[in-house]
């Protein structure tokens, strides 16, 4: 998959996610947390260590997608009539977003390098996409378009 679909599916993702409604959001976490565990198959000890730090990064995330999609649909939808100096500080924005998603990436890899095995953060990265391949190909199934 290019990066460009990669990008895109990813912003599809998290918008759902980010829209879902109540019952349906806790639904899809439910299901979530059900895939990981039987995907990266922890131990006690390992679930006990893991799962705070999953939940914190994943409300980082969560936070950090309503301020992107906040500063996104109160600003590009006029990008037209920005000015050049205005222009230059939503990208400026932009590009900060995106750099604090990373270093959250990032420092999240490395809290779970010290309580589970490396392998086990990998199986984690690879779950999360098979999940999100899964909650598209159903959402599309449901659309009728898969």
């Amino acid at each position: 998959m290019n990066k460009r679909a990669l990008i895109l599916c990813t912003l599809f993702f998290g918008t759902f996610l980010m829209h879902a409604q109540g019952p349906v959001r806790d639904r899809i976490k439910t299901l979530k947390v059900a895939f990981i565990t039987e995907r990266i198959n922890l131990t006690s000890e390992e679930a006990q260590l893991f799962w705070p730090i999953y939940n914190e990064h994943e409300e980082t995330k969560d936070n950090m997608r309503k301020k992107e999609w906040a500063e996104l649909q109160t600003n590009i939808s006029r990008a037209q009539e920005l000015s050049n100096s205005e222009s230059e500080k939503l990208l400026d924005n932009i590009l900060v977003l995106q750099f604090n998603k990373q270093k959250a990436e990032q420092d999240f890899l490395s809290k779970l390098r010290t309580v589970i095995p490396a392998k086990k953060v990998l199986l984690l990265i690879k779950a999360e996409e098979d999940f999100k391949k899964q909650l598209l190909r159903q959402y599309r199934k449901r659309r009728g378009n898969g």
